[in-house]
């Protein structure tokens, strides 16, 4: 580490950051060297990533260590035992197949029972390998959304590459075809949901100054069959700044229910009930608070979660709870006079998921971040929970709830041992589907949780996969993994792609459950919001002490991994704590945060990190912005940064100035940019082998190497 001239010798490396010379872009966007980059297919740019891509591929595909990675990993995505997970809707099975044939996926169907069987038979619905090569396009499939199975038909949502931006088209499922009259909408960030056969709730790209300032729509209108799109109906209108306007239709056995959320900000929601009852469409905004999660309608009611407490009269209700009124009452323009508490989670419990049956409304939670799943029914007495017959200390998913039944398919993992699907009823009973079979020999791994204490005090629990015997001498290579916002927790899942590679190397795997995410609540992820996101860093880096602390490992063999929010945590890392970490892997990432909001869908985001345009928030804001806070004369440890081409939800502009700024510093970092692939960096499972593969082979250069195992600060 070369001392800087301004700072005391001998003091820590994360003091001499914070007092070293001015950061080199503090001056904002108006100097900033490399906004070229932003230019996302300029002939400039692409060869300034093509020239990157070659040089860092030439170091980590000619590692010989990478074909064997890769083709381990594919192995896995391709494997023919791997569990087909399904959507349920009526007795209906559906599944989407993925292997070394299908690259692109097979949507397959079957029935309920014959679901059940060791080797079901299945009937192919369409070929979406077959599809792209008859249309000479590169689709990805972006999801389905279906009418009841007796009208037989979905809105196919396709991707051009992997991005967010999709093309929506009607498909019969009966003829296994595109109907020559079928609802057929341009490539857009769009949503659609069926009110009947012949009409849609759509949210669109309509023209001039229909989409908002995160590249989303701002009107919902409804669509009759046989009526152009420009001549749609509209029936709302967001402002400008309105992050979000999307349809949402219930269609369950007692009665169809439509609505449409707006959301001020991607933490608020405002919901209107849509009335076709009259000669005309009619909504009605319902009286609620801003800071809610719309779940849904179940038995007439409307269900909502409170991100806040809520005070009715001399009623409170929790922050975290679900509620629920009557959708007659929210018509009558009074929710509040059949508000009830359907689940108030107390202590460490936080709802993780709800999901709606016919019969029952499922609740999967998380206890001390270990997962469970309840079912909720009423009666005249009001609400009652049961706990479902379900593994404990891994995470339960719900893959798939019926409507139209009393049956669901629910998943249970944790870190070391293999997925089990089961099917269940909503009255209690439970049978297992499938089980998958073992990915890697967990016999001499452990795993723990732990709890590390961060800066102002909170606990801060992560867990540790490692083998069972390690030295304790600081010397095992370590890979910490985090993300801590948007209300997302981190569970234990079966390990996978980069996980499983890494730790059949000898080494240990990180997941640290930091402030930002969902693990405890709205009040774990509200801690860490805009002017307090500092505290979701404290928390990484009190997780990144405790495990040299406790001699697991030592700076130089310890690694970061994150995407999207997380890259923007791991680049955080980079600039705060260059002395802390051998190997910062960056994917996806968000870094420049005082132009984030100014590119593809980052305006959206203003209601998680603040507004760059206000002064005040500007400048907390300014205090950990990566792009922001690179500077002279520190040493910075080698990252790895990757991203998409076609990623249209954050920009690459935020990776590629991060990475030319690194190197007019003369500091390492190695760069790889995936043409296609969207948010994801990869649009088919080939392409997520090779990025694990890269990923592992860069870890283990940087962590386990003997060129490495000298020591030097950040792994130097």
């Amino acid at each position: 580490m070369r001392f800087l001239d301004s700072c005391l010798r001998g003091i820590s490396v994360a003091v001499l950051v914070a007092c070293s010379t001015t950061p080199i872009l503090s001056a904002g966007a108006a100097e900033d060297p490399y906004l070229w980059l932003e230019d996302i297919d300029s002939e400039r740019s692409m060869t300034w990533v093509r020239d990157q891509n070659k040089r860092s591929l030439a170091r980590l595909e000619g590692d010989p260590r990478f074909d064997a990675l890769r083709e381990r990993a594919l192995k896995d995505y391709h494997a023919s035992d791997k569990i087909p997970y399904s959507r349920l809707q009526g007795g209906i099975v559906d599944n989407l197949w993925r292997d070394e044939t299908h690259v692109r996926g097979l949507w397959r169907r079957t029935s309920l029972e014959e679901y059940g069987k060791a080797q079901p038979m299945w009937e192919t619905v369409l070929d979406f390998d077959e599809l792209a090569e008859k249309e000479g396009e590169n689709w990805v499939y972006k999801g389905r959304d279906c009418l009841p199975p007796e009208f037989n038909r979905c809105l196919l949502r396709l991707s051009r590459g992997g991005g967010d931006a999709v093309v929506v088209r009607e498909f019969d499922v009966k003829t296994r075809s595109f109907p020559d009259d079928g609802f057929d909408s341009p490539e857009s960030k769009q949503w659609l949901a069926w009110i009947d056969s012949d009409t849609l709730l759509i949210a669109t790209d309509f023209g001039a100054d229909s989409m908002n300032s995160s590249g989303y729509p701002k009107q919902v209108r409804l669509w009759r069959r046989g009526t152009p799109l420009s001549e749609s109906q509209p029936l709302i209108d967001g402002a400008d700044t309105t992050v979000f306007n999307v349809p949402n239709t219930s269609h369950r056995p007692e009665e169809t229910y439509l609505a449409i959320q707006q959301g001020p900000d991607f933490f608020t929601e405002i919901v209107h009930l849509l009335d076709l009852s009259g000669p005309e469409p009619a909504l009605k905004k319902v009286d609620l608070p801003l800071d809610i999660i719309f779940q849904g309608f179940f038995d007439g009611r409307m269900l909502v979660q409170l991100r806040k407490d809520w005070t009715v009269g001399e009623r409170a209700y929790a922050a975290g709870s679900l509620v629920a009124f009557t959708v007659a009452d929210a018509l009558a323009g009074d929710p509040t006079r059949s508000l009830e508490t359907v689940y108030a989670p107390t202590g460490r419990i936080a709802i993780d998921a709800v999901s709606i049956a016919r019969d029952a409304i499922l609740i999967t939670t998380l206890d001390e971040v270990k997962g469970a799943l309840m079912a909720f029914t009423r009666d005249e007495l009001g609400w009652t929970g049961t706990r479902l017959d379900v593994p404990a200390t891994g995470t339960v998913s719900v893959i798939a709830a019926d409507e139209w039944s009393d049956k669901a398919f629910v998943n249970y993992e944790s870190f070391l041992q293999p997925d089990t699907l089961y099917q269940l009823s909503t009255t209690g009973s439970s049978s297992q589907v499938q089980s998958l079979s073992a990915r890697f020999d967990a016999s001499e791994l452990f795993t723990e949780q732990r709890f590390a204490t961060s800066k102002d005090g909170t606990k801060v629990p992560y867990f540790v996969v490692r083998p069972k015997s390690v030295p304790g001498d600081g010397s095992t290579p370590t890979m910490l993994y985090g993300y801590g916002g948007f209300e997302i927790p981190l569970t234990p899942s079966y390990l996978t792609s980069f996980g499983k590679l890494w730790v059949e190397q000898g080494a240990a795997y990180v997941i640290a459950n930091i402030r930002g995410g969902g693990e405890f609540g709205p009040q774990w992820h509200q801690a860490a919001l805009k002017e307090n996101r500092q505290r979701a860093y404290d928390d990484f880096i009190a997780v990144a002490e405790d495990l040299v602390n406790s001699g697991l490992t030592s700076p130089q063999h310890l690694g970061v991994r994150g995407g999207s929010n997380g890259g923007l945590l791991t680049g955080v890392m980079l600039t705060q704590r260059p002395d802390l970490f051998g190997a910062v892997i960056s994917a996806v990432p968000l870094l420049d945060m005082l132009r984030y909001h100014k590119l593809l869908a980052g305006a959206s985001w203003v209601g998680e990190f603040g507004d760059p345009d206000i002064e005040e928030q500007r400048d907390y804001i300014s205090r950990y912005s990566p792009y922001q806070n690179l500077a002279e004369g520190v040493d910075y440890p080698e990252a790895f940064i990757f991203t998409s081409t076609r990623d249209d939800r954050v920009h690459p502009g935020h990776a590629r100035k991060m990475t030319a700024a690194l190197e007019a510093l003369g500091q390492p970092v190695l760069y790889y940019e995936n043409i296609e692939g969207g948010h994801s960096a990869a649009a088919n499972l080939k392409q997520r082998a090779y990025t694990d593969a890269l990923q592992v082979v860069y870890s283990l250069q940087r962590l386990a190497d003997e060129a490495h195992k000298s020591g030097g600060q950040g792994g130097n």
